[in-house]
């Protein structure tokens, strides 16, 4: 597994597959190529583009170098893009698309971007301040819990879930929910991103999802709509990337 060397020093993982021109996948909350939607995603688009798939900062092969700037998850990218050939498409699941759209207001590699139901609008001070208050008390298993909740998760599956021997891994990378949080948080200068953007949204996702996918459109100078009908928020692979060859190719 080949590894990149971010502007501060962390080290980025990532793989790489295919042929193609570049596209670059970003994780939203939670995900990371070892446990994440990318990977099977990935081969589904192997024959159209160079897929590279990478690990967020603080995730899987990933470093974690403190303290946590929005600004650090936007040179990942950017170190991966470089690593790409200085230019690349990306293509953003959930909170991933504001790491994707950061870096595209800067203007640096990015030739075009999808995002996949943005989540703008559905952070809280009161999520932030729990999820703040868990994580400084170690207790990462709580602040999962408090994650899968406000997704609307019922609360007999998150407890099932706490049970299985993998939520061992989500606590692991529990301290990123912070950044997820932060990064939805961060103000952005829409107007500043001038590379073709669509936005995505399943036609069977809540309604707050595909508000936040409206609106997120309606910001970007130029970017289009486009709605996935039958799909949610675990979007089936197989029919997103149809569309996203369409769109990048």
């Amino acid at each position: 597994m080949p590894t990149v060397t971010s502007a501060d020093g962390t080290p980025i993982g990532y793989d790489t597959t295919g042929r193609g021109p570049a596209l670059i996948l970003v994780d939203g909350a939670m995900c990371l190529r070892a446990g994440g939607p990318m990977p099977l995603l990935a081969k589904h688009l192997q024959d159209h583009f160079e897929v590279y798939c990478y690990d967020r900062r603080g995730r899987g092969e990933s470093g974690d170098t403190g303290p946590y700037a929005v600004a650090r998850e936007v040179e990942d990218l950017q170190t991966v893009v470089a690593a790409a050939g200085g230019s690349a498409r990306v293509h953003t699941m959930s909170s991933g698309a504001a790491i994707g759209l950061a870096a595209a207001a800067q203007g640096t590699g990015i030739t075009a971007l999808t995002a996949y139901e943005p989540p703008f609008g559905s952070d809280s001070p009161e999520y932030t301040a729990e999820l703040t208050r868990l994580l400084a008390s170690g207790a990462r298993g709580d602040a999962v819990a408090l994650f899968m909740a406000k997704v609307g998760l019922p609360a007999p599956v998150i407890d099932h879930m706490r049970l299985a021997p993998g939520f061992a891994s989500l606590e692991a990378i529990a301290p990123t929910l912070a950044y997820d949080d932060a990064a939805l948080r961060e103000p952005l200068d829409w107007s500043a991103i001038r590379v073709p953007c669509t936005i995505v949204a399943g036609g069977a996702s809540p309604e707050f999802l595909q508000h936040a996918a409206r609106t997120t459109a309606e910001r970007i100078p130029g970017a289009a709509l486009e709605v996935l009908e039958g799909q949610d928020h675990n979007v089936d692979a197989a029919a997103l990337a149809p569309l996203l060859i369409t769109l990048l190719s």
